[in-house]
């Protein structure tokens, strides 16, 4: 479970305040697709990066699983950034001189898998995701958009992590690419798994158990939907 309350995140521009996230409270059911829609500007995206503890809010707490995310500091935030939440980018993020398998082994290198422990795991990762072995061996700039996006979600499962984060994940591909990662993200949620997506996507919000709908930093709406499990 997440529970976000009464949370916001102001800046200065200029003389300005600008208030990204505006005293938003919600709690977000574990094992299940969110959707957080708005218009861009909307502050989906912070709230996102918040949750993932890559933001600070100014104000309000944020407790996932029990843990109080928006009171760790250093370390702590490190740790549960590599344990806990898997990243997913709209520009996939992938290190460019690495080859699709080497970026899945590398957030397993970091948190102390051993080397044939991680090569496995990330073969098996791959796999899932429809990529094959010669695939696996080439670098991000010999991928189609679609398969950079699986080898980015195969990263973000690296370490087994509960919840995945994934901002507008669908936005630079093709219609029939973008189903195809909805269906893989969804899945996710059969293994118990919690993604919570910013997403302008119809498609995502179609498919989401829950969805909220953000305005000027404000959560607006809040539908919940009881999907079919497949």
């Amino acid at each position: 479970m997440v529970t976000v309350e009464a949370v916001a995140k102001h800046f200065k521009s200029g003389d300005t305040l600008v208030r990204a996230v505006d005293g938003v409270s919600v709690k977000l059911p574990k094992g299940k697709l969110i959707a957080i829609k708005g218009a861009s500007g909307s502050g989906k995206t912070t709230l996102l990066n918040m949750i993932g503890a890559l933001d600070k809010p100014s104000e309000g707490t944020i407790v996932v699983d029990g843990t109080r995310v928006s009171e760790m500091h250093g370390g702590e935030e490190v740790s549960y950034r590599r344990k806990k939440v898997g990243f997913v980018f709209q520009s996939y993020s992938l290190i460019p001189n690495l080859t699709a398998l080497e970026n899945v082994m590398l957030p397993m290198e970091i948190t102390g898998v051993e080397p044939n422990g991680r090569k496995d795991r990330a073969r098996l990762l791959l796999q899932r995701v429809r990529i094959d072995d010669g695939q696996q061996a080439r670098r991000p700039t010999r991928l189609s958009g679609g398969e950079q996006q699986r080898v980015a979600i195969a990263r973000a499962l690296a370490n087994d992590p509960p919840i995945i984060l994934a901002d507008e994940p669908t936005g630079n591909l093709d219609s029939k690419t973008s189903k195809r990662i909805v269906e893989l993200l969804y899945s996710l949620t059969q293994e118990g798994k919690t993604v919570i997506v910013a997403t302008h996507s119809a498609d995502i919000a179609a498919r989401a158990d829950m969805v909220l709908e953000m305005t000027d930093g404000k959560v607006t709406d809040t539908s919940s939907f009881e999907r079919p499990k497949r």
